[in-house]
């Protein structure tokens, strides 16, 4: 793993933009490259004097690529379906048991879903498999997966940054610089996390009370 991490790396700091494009496009696709491996190297690289990258640049950079990962893979699984999926995925790191839970997550929150799934790991680079079998609007999820995905690169690289501007010296080492931007994010990460959780009680109290309504309505009109 290392080894992949410092070629990850690499690609960041020879290729500027483009490295970050692909990477973050093979992120949101089978592919399992840590976008933490990603946005934080190239956020750290804008904060150095002269650098070739700024901030906002790996932002937009970071939610291209993702997006174009996501997209990719949204017309691949709308294009095989399901059944090809669920039975060879598991040779593309899409095991049939992660399939599920990511179509469960859409099938429960819907375009919502597809937001939060940007924030969250493991089903972040899942998502984009039921929404392509569900048909959803490909507009529909360009939007909200460019919202969440926005979202998410700017989380990373603001950390990036401000970790570049104290450790410059971390690109220096892989495993020191993934470990320090996985501490030194962890507080957001749980406040996304609960964030998401407060989001989800309040669809199943709405769906409650929905669903209470819905059996209240036809005993009126038994009584009239």
């Amino acid at each position: 793993m290392h080894e992949l991490i410092t070629l990850w790396m690499s690609w960041v700091q020879d290729w500027g933009y483009a490295g970050v494009i692909i990477l973050m496009a093979m992120e949101s696709s089978i592919f399992p490259v840590p976008s933490e491996v990603v946005i934080p190297p190239a956020a750290i690289l804008s904060a150095q004097p002269d650098a070739p990258m700024s901030f906002w640049g790996v932002v937009l950079a970071g939610t291209f690529g993702s997006w174009l990962g996501s997209a990719i893979t949204y017309v691949v699984a709308r294009v095989v379906g399901r059944p090809v999926i669920m039975r060879w995925g598991k040779f593309f790191f899409m095991p049939p048991h992660k399939v599920e839970k990511a179509e469960l997550f859409l099938q429960r929150y819907e375009v919502s879903g597809v937001f939060f799934a940007r924030l969250l790991p493991v089903i972040r680079h899942l998502i984009s498999i039921p929404a392509g079998i569900v048909r959803m609007g490909f507009g529909v999820f360009s939007l909200v997966t460019t919202l969440g995905a926005f979202a998410w690169c700017a989380v990373l690289a603001w950390y990036g940054h401000r970790i570049g501007e104290r450790h410059p010296e971390l690109l220096k080492s892989p495993e020191e610089l993934i470990r320090t931007v996985k501490s030194e994010s962890l507080p957001l990460i749980l406040a996304v996390l609960v964030l998401a959780v407060c989001y989800i009680i309040m669809l199943r109290l709405t769906d409650k009370k929905k669903a209470e309504e819905g059996t209240e309505s036809p005993s009126l009109e038994t009584d009239e």
